[in-house]
């Protein structure tokens, strides 16, 4: 996605070789008019996909996903990190390991929001070691929902999460991969030229 990559290099910043920060359109302040885009990329890329809901992890998937989820007239669930006075019984949870934050978080959804009956687009903002879509996977393999597949804004294309989710047949639809970024420039995969 052209916009997409365009921002990122206008306004993205490379941290380190593994660590990209893009605070000022996606993870802390948030661009309506591009998450407005990537909502519509996303429905356009599930159409045909019979999602009846769409799943991402608090916080940062909640721009993408629930402007993805207006395109397509959907209701939006997100998995919290945080335990809740409110959310306390019949809980689907499973354990995410953040390797950029360093540490693990249970999440957790009320199992009145998803079940087997429904369809699920997961989206999230960054996909590097999968660790929050086998998270999120395990939760709707305990609801008994369908995967419809997988969104993702921003692919760390060097690690192996995407490689890991796409070998089970799963969907991946990733608006920007990135293949490296060593000495601080990012460098995007080519389209068709998934590893």
């Amino acid at each position: 996605m052209k916009s997409l990559e365009s921002k990122i290099l206008n306004e993205g910043k490379v941290l380190s070789e593994t660590v990209l920060k893009v605070d000022s359109f996606l993870n802390h302040q948030i661009d309506p008019k591009l998450m407005r885009q990537i909502g519509e990329e996303f429905a356009a890329r599930f159409a045909d996909a019979g999602v009846t809901k769409i799943l991402t992890l608090e916080s940062s998937g909640i721009a993408p996903s629930v402007m993805a989820g207006l395109t397509m007239n959907v209701p939006v669930v997100f998995a919290r990190k945080r335990k809740s006075l409110t959310l306390i019984n019949d809980l689907y949870s499973a354990e995410v390991h953040s390797f950029t934050k360093k540490e693990t978080n249970e999440i957790s959804i009320s199992s009145e929001y998803i079940n087997q009956n429904d369809v699920v687009l997961v989206i999230d903002d960054f996909l590097a070691n999968g660790q929050a879509v086998l998270g999120l996977m395990d939760i709707l393999n305990q609801a008994g929902a369908s995967l419809a597949g997988v969104g993702i804004v921003i692919e760390k294309g060097f690690q192996d999460g995407g490689k890991m989710i796409r070998e089970k047949g799963i969907q991946v639809e990733s608006l920007a991969i990135i293949d490296s970024l060593a000495e601080g420039n990012v460098t995007f995969r080519k389209e068709g030229a998934l590893k």
